[in-house]
């Protein structure tokens, strides 16, 4: 029997490269969408509209899935950090989740997991020598705390009981969309640098293998809990420095100031200029193996010169 995915925020980055992979492996797919009119060419990718402020969701689908991965949200950089876009940062991420608790609370169901994005924001937007395994607690500072609820709405799942799977991610290096085409904007016209200090961490991931990992959390039983979702550790100036190369672009000095940054930023620009290293050791306990694990090796696949 066909195993069916439901997805939400299907149609985002990992989205997409997730739906794409999971067809490719036989399942099939079904995203919520607000859009009430789209449709798929795909006989094994369906589309169902769904509107959480009003608790819209078809329970029938809902419960006939045997997955469900949650990727919705609000963009983190997409808009200031105002404290209504806040509020919506994690009213995107949780609202989801305990709408679909609420549907599957009470009813039979044939789920046999929920697996969810996370953010290694949970460790907070600082620069420290530490390198975060996940049994540190969650910081207290705004990307801890959304990190920290949204995991708490899924870990409710548990109580059900369904196994639970939380990734949590940093920069996905992808070709279309994401933050890397945002990042090499400024090395096109040859003015790449590093941003404030450079020393700041960017824990990493290959779009590809994202999706396989989410695959690998829907397949192995033995993906429970969190994971830092990265393939490798890299400063901010050395990442410049391999991106210049791989464009084979300048790279410019000397670095981006950081008060510049918080002049056209705000309190946001601390996901540019703040990071720390985290421990991946957990992902690769259960026996997953990066395809890309050097970020030159990476970088190249995605840039053009």
């Amino acid at each position: 029997m066909t195993k069916k995915v439901l997805i939400t925020g299907g149609t985002g980055l990992v989205g997409t490269a997730l739906t794409t992979l999971l067809v490719e492996k036989g399942y099939s797919v079904t995203i919520l969408t607000r859009d009430e009119n789209r449709t798929s060419l795909n006989s094994n990718i369906t589309y169902s509209f769904w509107d959480i402020n009003k608790g819209i969701i078809d329970q029938e689908l809902l419960l006939s899935a045997n997955y469900i991965v949650h990727l919705a949200g609000a963009g983190i950089a997409d808009k200031p950090w105002s404290a209504k876009r806040k509020k919506a940062i994690l009213d995107s991420r949780v609202a989801p989740i305990k709408l679909i608790y609420n549907h599957l609370k009470d009813n039979a169901y044939q789920l046999n997991a929920f697996i969810s994005a996370s953010g290694v924001g949970y460790y907070g937007a600082i620069t420290t020598n530490t390198i975060f395994d996940e049994t540190v607690r969650a910081a207290n500072d705004f990307l801890g705390k959304t990190c920290l609820q949204w995991e708490q709405a899924v870990d409710e799942l548990t109580d059900l009981p369904i196994r639970t799977v939380k990734l949590r991610t940093g920069i996905v290096l992808a070709k279309d969309g994401g933050a890397l085409p945002k990042m090499m904007q400024p090395f096109k016209f040859g003015f790449g640098a590093a941003l404030g200090t450079g020393k700041q961490i960017m824990p990493w991931v290959h779009i590809d293998d994202l999706a396989r990992l989410y695959c690998a959390a829907i397949e192995n039983d033995n993906f429970n809990g969190a994971y830092n979702a990265i393939a490798g550790n890299v400063s901010n100036k050395d990442f410049s420095k391999t991106l210049s190369k791989c464009m084979k672009k300048p790279f410019w000095l000397p670095n981006v100031p950081g008060f510049m940054l918080k002049l056209f930023l705000g309190e946001m620009a601390v996901i540019l200029l703040e990071g720390s290293a985290v421990n991946n050791q957990k992902i690769l306990q259960t026996g997953f193996q990066f395809q890309f694990t050097d970020l030159e090796d990476g970088l190249n696949g995605l840039v053009e010169g």
